[in-house]
């Protein structure tokens, strides 16, 4: 709202007056010759005398008496310093919206700021004449005083009461504040930088063409995919426990704590030996190794027991351990004992030692073999 001053003279006062009153004499004058004759009575024609009578009065008035307003001037910079804090997006506002704007303005001695002059709650801004649908709300001043300056931070809230069927403009009008000189009583203006902004409708109306309708200032709406990415990191996390899991159970090698035991490795030894007699003889000789190493002391068909105080998670395989020793001593003694297997030696001996090899990881083993 720009501030006007009046700086009409005296004489022209004067001059206008009097101009005035004898328009109104000479009107008077007549309405009273209309009236004069009490035959004519109070009709349309009287009531047009009367009214043209005032009409002509205002018009020739009020143009007159604001013919020479003219705008305050401007402060000079040097004198104030503005910082202005603006939402941080210019679109995407609806009917509801609120747009808070933060304004610090600091003013140097002499000047003051006029009070008077703030926005007020519930002012309606109007742009090109309309009003905007953009209101005040709220504000809140804050004043620091400083060693050469007066500080004002002004809070102000705005909210759009205002739609469109399409995308319309809207602005956060430039605010013009009155700044006093204390020293010689001169007042003239500060203003603060307009910000222009979009409201959306609520909903599309008709067809619309969207190249033409989008703003480049607007970031493409995106879909909320939290949830998903969460069940994708549970899922990921329980596979490469799962793997983990396989890997432990079937893996040869040591990759994790407790794979790297005896019946581990004699379990890669036997299976690098070949099928003969010589070779039968290794793998018996490296089971009755690793058998050794587990209990820490040599191991016989008579003291198993020994073993199984020592490491009761090889209890259930105890009727397989005893049968090893029945087949070291076919390998080794007697060629022709039995020894009950239904497949050939090599192949039992690596069942035998991937179960060994399960019990020493403290996994459950399969279900014991004649």
């Amino acid at each position: 709202m720009n501030m006007l001053i009046k700086k009409l003279s005296p004489q022209k006062h004067r001059d206008s007056e009097k101009a005035a009153w004898s328009l109104l004499l000479s009107q008077g004058r007549v309405l009273s010759q209309i009236t004069s004759d009490k035959k004519v009575r109070f009709n349309f024609f009287n009531l047009y005398a009367f009214a043209s009578l005032w009409l002509s009065f205002f018009s020739f008035i009020l143009p007159t008496a604001y013919a020479d307003e003219t705008p305050l001037p401007d402060l000079d910079p040097k004198f104030y310093s503005v910082k202005v804090s603006n939402p941080t997006r210019d679109a995407g506002f609806v009917v509801g919206d609120a747009l808070d704007r933060t304004l610090v303005i600091t003013i140097k001695k002499p000047y003051e700021l006029v009070k008077e002059s703030l926005p007020i709650v519930g002012y309606e801004h109007r742009w090109k004449g309309q009003i905007s649908g953009v209101e005040l709300v709220k504000i809140q001043v804050d004043e620091k005083s400083l060693s050469e300056a007066m500080q004002h931070t002004l809070n102000l809230r705005y909210q759009v009461f205002t739609t469109s069927k399409t995308v319309k403009h809207a602005s956060l009008k430039a605010e013009i504040l009155n700044v006093r000189n204390t020293k010689t009583k001169e007042v003239v203006r500060l203003r603060v930088p307009f910000f222009d902004f979009r409201v959306s409708p609520l909903s599309l109306f008709g067809q619309i063409k969207l190249n033409e309708d989008m703003s480049p200032f607007v970031p493409p709406l995106t879909l909320d995919a939290s949830s998903e990415k969460r069940n994708m990191q549970w899922l990921i996390g329980l596979l490469t426990l799962s793997l983990l899991g396989l890997l432990y159970i079937f893996g040869a090698y040591t990759w994790l704590p407790k794979m790297g035991g005896p019946f581990a490795k004699a379990y890669r030894d036997i299976r690098k030996m070949p099928e003969t007699a010589e070779g039968l003889q290794q793998a018996v000789a490296r089971v009755h190794q690793s058998l050794n190493i587990t209990t820490g002391s040599s191991l016989f068909g008579n003291n198993i027991a020994e073993l199984i105080n020592k490491k009761p998670a090889f209890a259930p395989l105890q009727g397989q351990i005893a049968q090893f020793f029945a087949l070291s001593r076919q390998v080794f003694f007697e060629p022709q004992a039995a020894t009950q297997l239904s497949e050939s030696p090599k192949a039992w001996l690596l069942k035998l030692c991937r179960q060994l090899r399960d019990c020493e990881r403290g996994l459950p083993v399969e279900s014991p073999q004649k």
